[in-house]
């Protein structure tokens, strides 16, 4: 970041507009089709919107009204605002994961201001991936930028019941497996647990990310927390609009903002949150964007140190909106005290100590203080051994306890297909103290890593009146979901895994306090075993899919692709060598 302002002529734009050559007559003259006057863009900073709506993603149904109040703010404080659709990740339709497509998005928007006269922008996002995607394009292309998080919906509600996303899905899904609801109440389920927009209002993916965006430093102070529907979301849109403007003539870039301390500060929150699973993946990613070497050992000595305050589910009790009117995220980063590094800097151009400085805690059930936390510490933990060696992650607060150290045979299924035919078969030889095993559900084999990692529980154990069985896979878990689930395995089966060797009757031990995941096998068998293996056909011959799988690292990597991720800690990020414009 500059100490002095930036002068019209050194704006990125001046190249497309300012320059008086043919190219820029061209520029101008097609600026005027569009029936804007030259005064109103000239010697102003040109503001991209990155819009991620669409008509099949309900997270951002409110995005196309958004976008106006953005452009209010863009137009009030002196810039020229211009919106660029980009794509949609939206997390209930699209198949087989929005994780495959979340690097397209990442290339999409790094692609999109590198390529247009953008001197700044403002990032749309909320659904799960969206969030990563577009910080990690952001980062990569190091433009001014400010993120836009669409807020959680309202709590669900069903004959007086509150309804959590997914989390009450799973709920009710097992009890109507089970025979204990009735299709009836089943519907009233359907009716009731979305009835705004926003995206989900438990502690999934998407709170996880947009929080962990806000503690990096990327959002308006206490804008994560705002629900969609909120008048102050609306408020907070424009005034993000307006705050972008004077980011570019600052030149503060997310190489100001993104340093280790700052991806430590996001970790940590992610931690104090109960965080989803998944933001350990997309949080790699984009610190090696950043040229921050972040790592599943990191991950784990901060758990080791980070209370779980937020009594959120699925590990606590309330919703997104509670947390809100409890004093939302600046409230629990107040809280965090010494764990959180006030000193880094943030868009509004404070320091993170100084825009937490006056938040307090209004319910201290719904955020908890440090002498009561929801759990002490380890709101998750990173996992290896022979199954793993390259690390496995498990959420222990979303698990029963008596299953953190756990021994149990086998029961593999070779693909998700494989366990969809089997699970509820009378026949399948298992009981509640078995190990579910799934396949082929990473990076490259599902493909994608799909969000199957909370494997299904047999229906005659649910009928027993069980809950909870030990599940492992090389897939991801929604945030919203609960259950003594491994996650992550690397390097995954597909690829030859030490998970793709592993055969029904095996046994497996899980022990978390001591961070192990083994299958008990000798080296000697693994390794004949490992010798017979034979590698699959691969699940691409052409496009995108094609490329994905020859360029996709696995999850203790982040999932990014190797030829987009910066290397070298410490190193700060660095637009990675922009092209001239001619």
């Amino acid at each position: 970041m500059s100490n002095k302002r930036k002068t019209p002529e050194e704006l990125r734009s001046h190249r497309w507009y300012g320059v008086n050559d043919l190219r820029s007559f061209g520029h101008r003259s097609r600026t005027a089709q569009m029936g804007y006057d030259r005064e109103e863009y000239a010697g102003k900073p040109v503001i991209a919107i990155l819009n991620t709506w669409s008509e099949i993603n309900p997270c951002h149904t409110h995005f196309k009204q958004r976008v106006e109040e953005v452009k209010r703010g863009i137009w009030q404080a002196g810039g020229f605002p211009v919106e660029l659709p980009v794509q949609t990740l939206s997390e209930p339709f699209q198949k087989p994961t929005t994780m495959l497509y979340r690097n397209f998005l990442a290339m999409e928007t790094e692609e999109t201001l590198r390529s247009y006269p953008a001197d700044g922008v403002v990032l749309m996002g909320g659904c799960d991936k969206t969030t990563p995607a577009l910080l990690m394009g952001a980062i990569s292309v190091d433009l001014p930028a400010i993120f836009l998080p669409a807020g959680p919906m309202l709590n669900g509600n069903w004959n007086g019941v509150t309804l959590g996303s997914g989390s009450d899905t799973w709920k009710y899904w097992a009890d109507l497996r089970a025979g204990k609801i009735t299709e009836q109440d089943w519907k009233g389920v359907e009716g009731g647990i979305a009835r705004s927009p926003g995206h989900c209002m438990t502690m999934g993916t998407a709170s996880t990310m947009t929080s962990a965006a806000e503690a990096l430093g990327f959002t308006l102070p206490g804008f994560a927390s705002i629900p969609a529907p909120d008048s102050r979301h609306a408020q907070y849109s424009a005034k993000t609009g307006m705050r972008i403007v004077d980011m570019v003539w600052e030149d503060l870039k997310p190489s100001d903002i993104i340093t280790r301390k700052a991806v430590d500060n996001a970790v940590t929150t992610c931690l104090a949150l109960s965080g989803s699973t998944n933001a350990i993946v997309h949080m790699i990613a984009l610190a090696r964007r950043a040229g921050v070497e972040l790592t599943l050992g990191d991950y784990d000595d901060i758990a080791r140190r980070t209370p779980v305050l937020a009594n959120i589910r699925p590990t606590g009790k309330f919703l997104m909106e509670d947390f809100f009117y409890a004093g939302g995220l600046m409230a629990m980063l107040k809280e965090l005290g010494d764990l959180i590094d006030g000193t880094q800097r943030t868009v509004n151009g404070k320091t993170l100590g100084e825009n937490i400085a006056e938040a307090q805690i209004y319910n201290d059930e719904v955020i908890r203080r440090r002498s009561n936390p929801v759990m002490p510490d380890t709101g998750l933990a990173v996992l290896r051994g022979n199954l793993a060696p390259d690390g496995a992650v498990i959420k222990p607060g979303a698990a029963e306890p008596h299953l953190h150290v756990h021994t149990g045979r086998a029961v593999v299924f070779k693909d998700y297909n494989d366990m969809s035919a089997r699970i509820d078969s009378e026949d399948l030889d298992i009981d509640e103290n078995c190990v579910i095993v799934l396949q082929h559900a990473g990076p490259i084999g599902a493909p994608g890593m799909p969000e199957w990692g909370q494997l299904p529980i047999p229906q005659k154990i649910l009928k027993k009146g069980v809950r909870d069985m030990l599940r492992i896979s090389d897939a991801r878990m929604s945030g919203t979901s609960y259950g003594a689930c491994v996650l992550h395995v690397a390097p995954e089966s597909f690829i030859g895994g030490p998970l793709a060797l592993v055969k029904d009757g095996d046994m497996i031990e899980l022990n978390v306090p001591e961070r192990r995941l083994n299958v008990l096998i000798s080296d000697e068998e693994l390794a004949r075993r490992k010798g017979a293996w034979v590698a699959p056909d691969p699940r691409f011959t052409r496009g995108y899919g094609a490329m994905h799988q020859m360029h996709v690292m696995q999850a203790d990597k982040g999932c990014d692709f190797d030829f987009l991720q910066r290397e070298g800690a410490g190193g700060g990020c660095g637009g990675g060598g922009e092209p001239e414009i001619h």
